[in-house]
This record gives structure tokens, C-alpha cells and sequence, in this order.
């Protein structure tokens, strides 16, 4: 397993194919955009099942055909952990009805061109910027009531808040 971060973005990818070179392509894909704020890779379908655990990425690109445990077999044994954004990357097409009944957002058959990487990049990013939990706005001020008056206090300026009673 590799991790390539990028602190200033946001998605976080795990890149799952037993092939090297294969997995080194959508790494270097991957990398030029800023939107992905990492990006993990795992040789095997046991090792994805243990980093999807473990790590819950974004987005997932998982091979089909792999030894021991191919993408299907991963994502049947992850059951409820199973990425909601899932794209298949094989070079296979007899693969494709499955995948989307396995709930696949998009296929990638090998060997791709660079555009059709970036339809399903952007697919999937339209995706988890649709179900992304919505941000709360952080607080700047709190509100303080003692005795008659209320205080609006800097939160910059809190060292230490503890209650003397309900």
C-alpha cells in the first residue's frame, strides 16, 4: 500500500489493481487533479477489503480480475462498508452489466484515453459533491449569560470553559 497526499483538497481515492503499471497510470491521472487530496494504492483485492476499512476513501478504482479475490468478491465481502462511489478499471467488457448491478457509478475498459479517465473523474466528483454532508459554518463568537448581562466572548480567546453547574 502507497499513499500520495494533498493537504489543500478533499476526495480520497484508493486505486486497487494487481498490476503496478496499471495502478501507476490513474496515479498519475489522479495527481493533476486538485480536487483529490489523496490517493491510495493496494496490489490485491484482500488488501482493498482491509484499507476500504480502514480508511473509508471517497472513491474507489478497483480492478476486476484480480488473483484470490477479484473486485466483485471485494465488494460482496465489504457488504455495508462498500464506497458509495465505486468506478470498475478492467480490460474486460463482459464485466460491465455486473458492475453496474453491483453498483458501479462508471466502467473504464483498458486501455483508456486520458479524456474518458476525466468523464468518469468528473462523474464521480458531481456524485460526492451531491451527498456531501453539508458544512456548518464555524463559530466565531459564543454567548455568555451572567447574572443581568450577556457576553459575547472571541472564540480565540477561550483557554478554558468549565460549567459550576447545570
Amino acid at each position: 500500500m502507497v499513499s500520495v497526499e494533498n493537504h489543500s483538497s478533499s476526495i480520497r481515492v484508493l486505486v486497487v489493481d494487481d498490476e503496478a503499471l496499471a495502478r501507476r497510470n490513474l496515479i498519475l491521472l489522479l495527481r493533476n487533479d486538485p480536487d483529490i487530496a489523496s490517493v491510495i494504492e493496494c496490489g490485491s483485492g484482500l488488501e482493498a477489503i482491509k484499507e476500504i476499512k480502514r480508511s473509508k476513501p471517497d472513491l474507489v478504482f478497483l480492478d476486476v480480475q484480480m488473483p484470490e479475490c477479484d473486485g466483485f468478491d471485494v465488494l460482496e465481502l465489504l457488504g455495508a462498508d462498500m464506497p458509495d462511489t465505486v468506478i470498475f478499471v478492467t480490460a474486460y467488457d463482459v464485466y460491465a452489466l455486473r458492475a453496474f448491478e453491483a453498483g458501479a457509478l462508471d466502467y473504464l475498459l483498458k486501455p483508456f484515453d486520458d479524456a474518458r479517465f476525466h468523464r468518469a473523474l468528473s462523474r464521480a466528483k458531481e456524485k460526492l459533491a451531491r451527498y456531501a454532508p453539508t458544512q456548518r459554518r464555524a463559530i466565531s463568537r459564543i454567548a455568555v449569560k451572567s447574572r443581568s448581562q450577556t457576553l459575547f466572548i472571541n472564540v480565540a480567546d477561550i483557554d478554558w470553559i468549565e460549567a459550576a453547574s447545570y
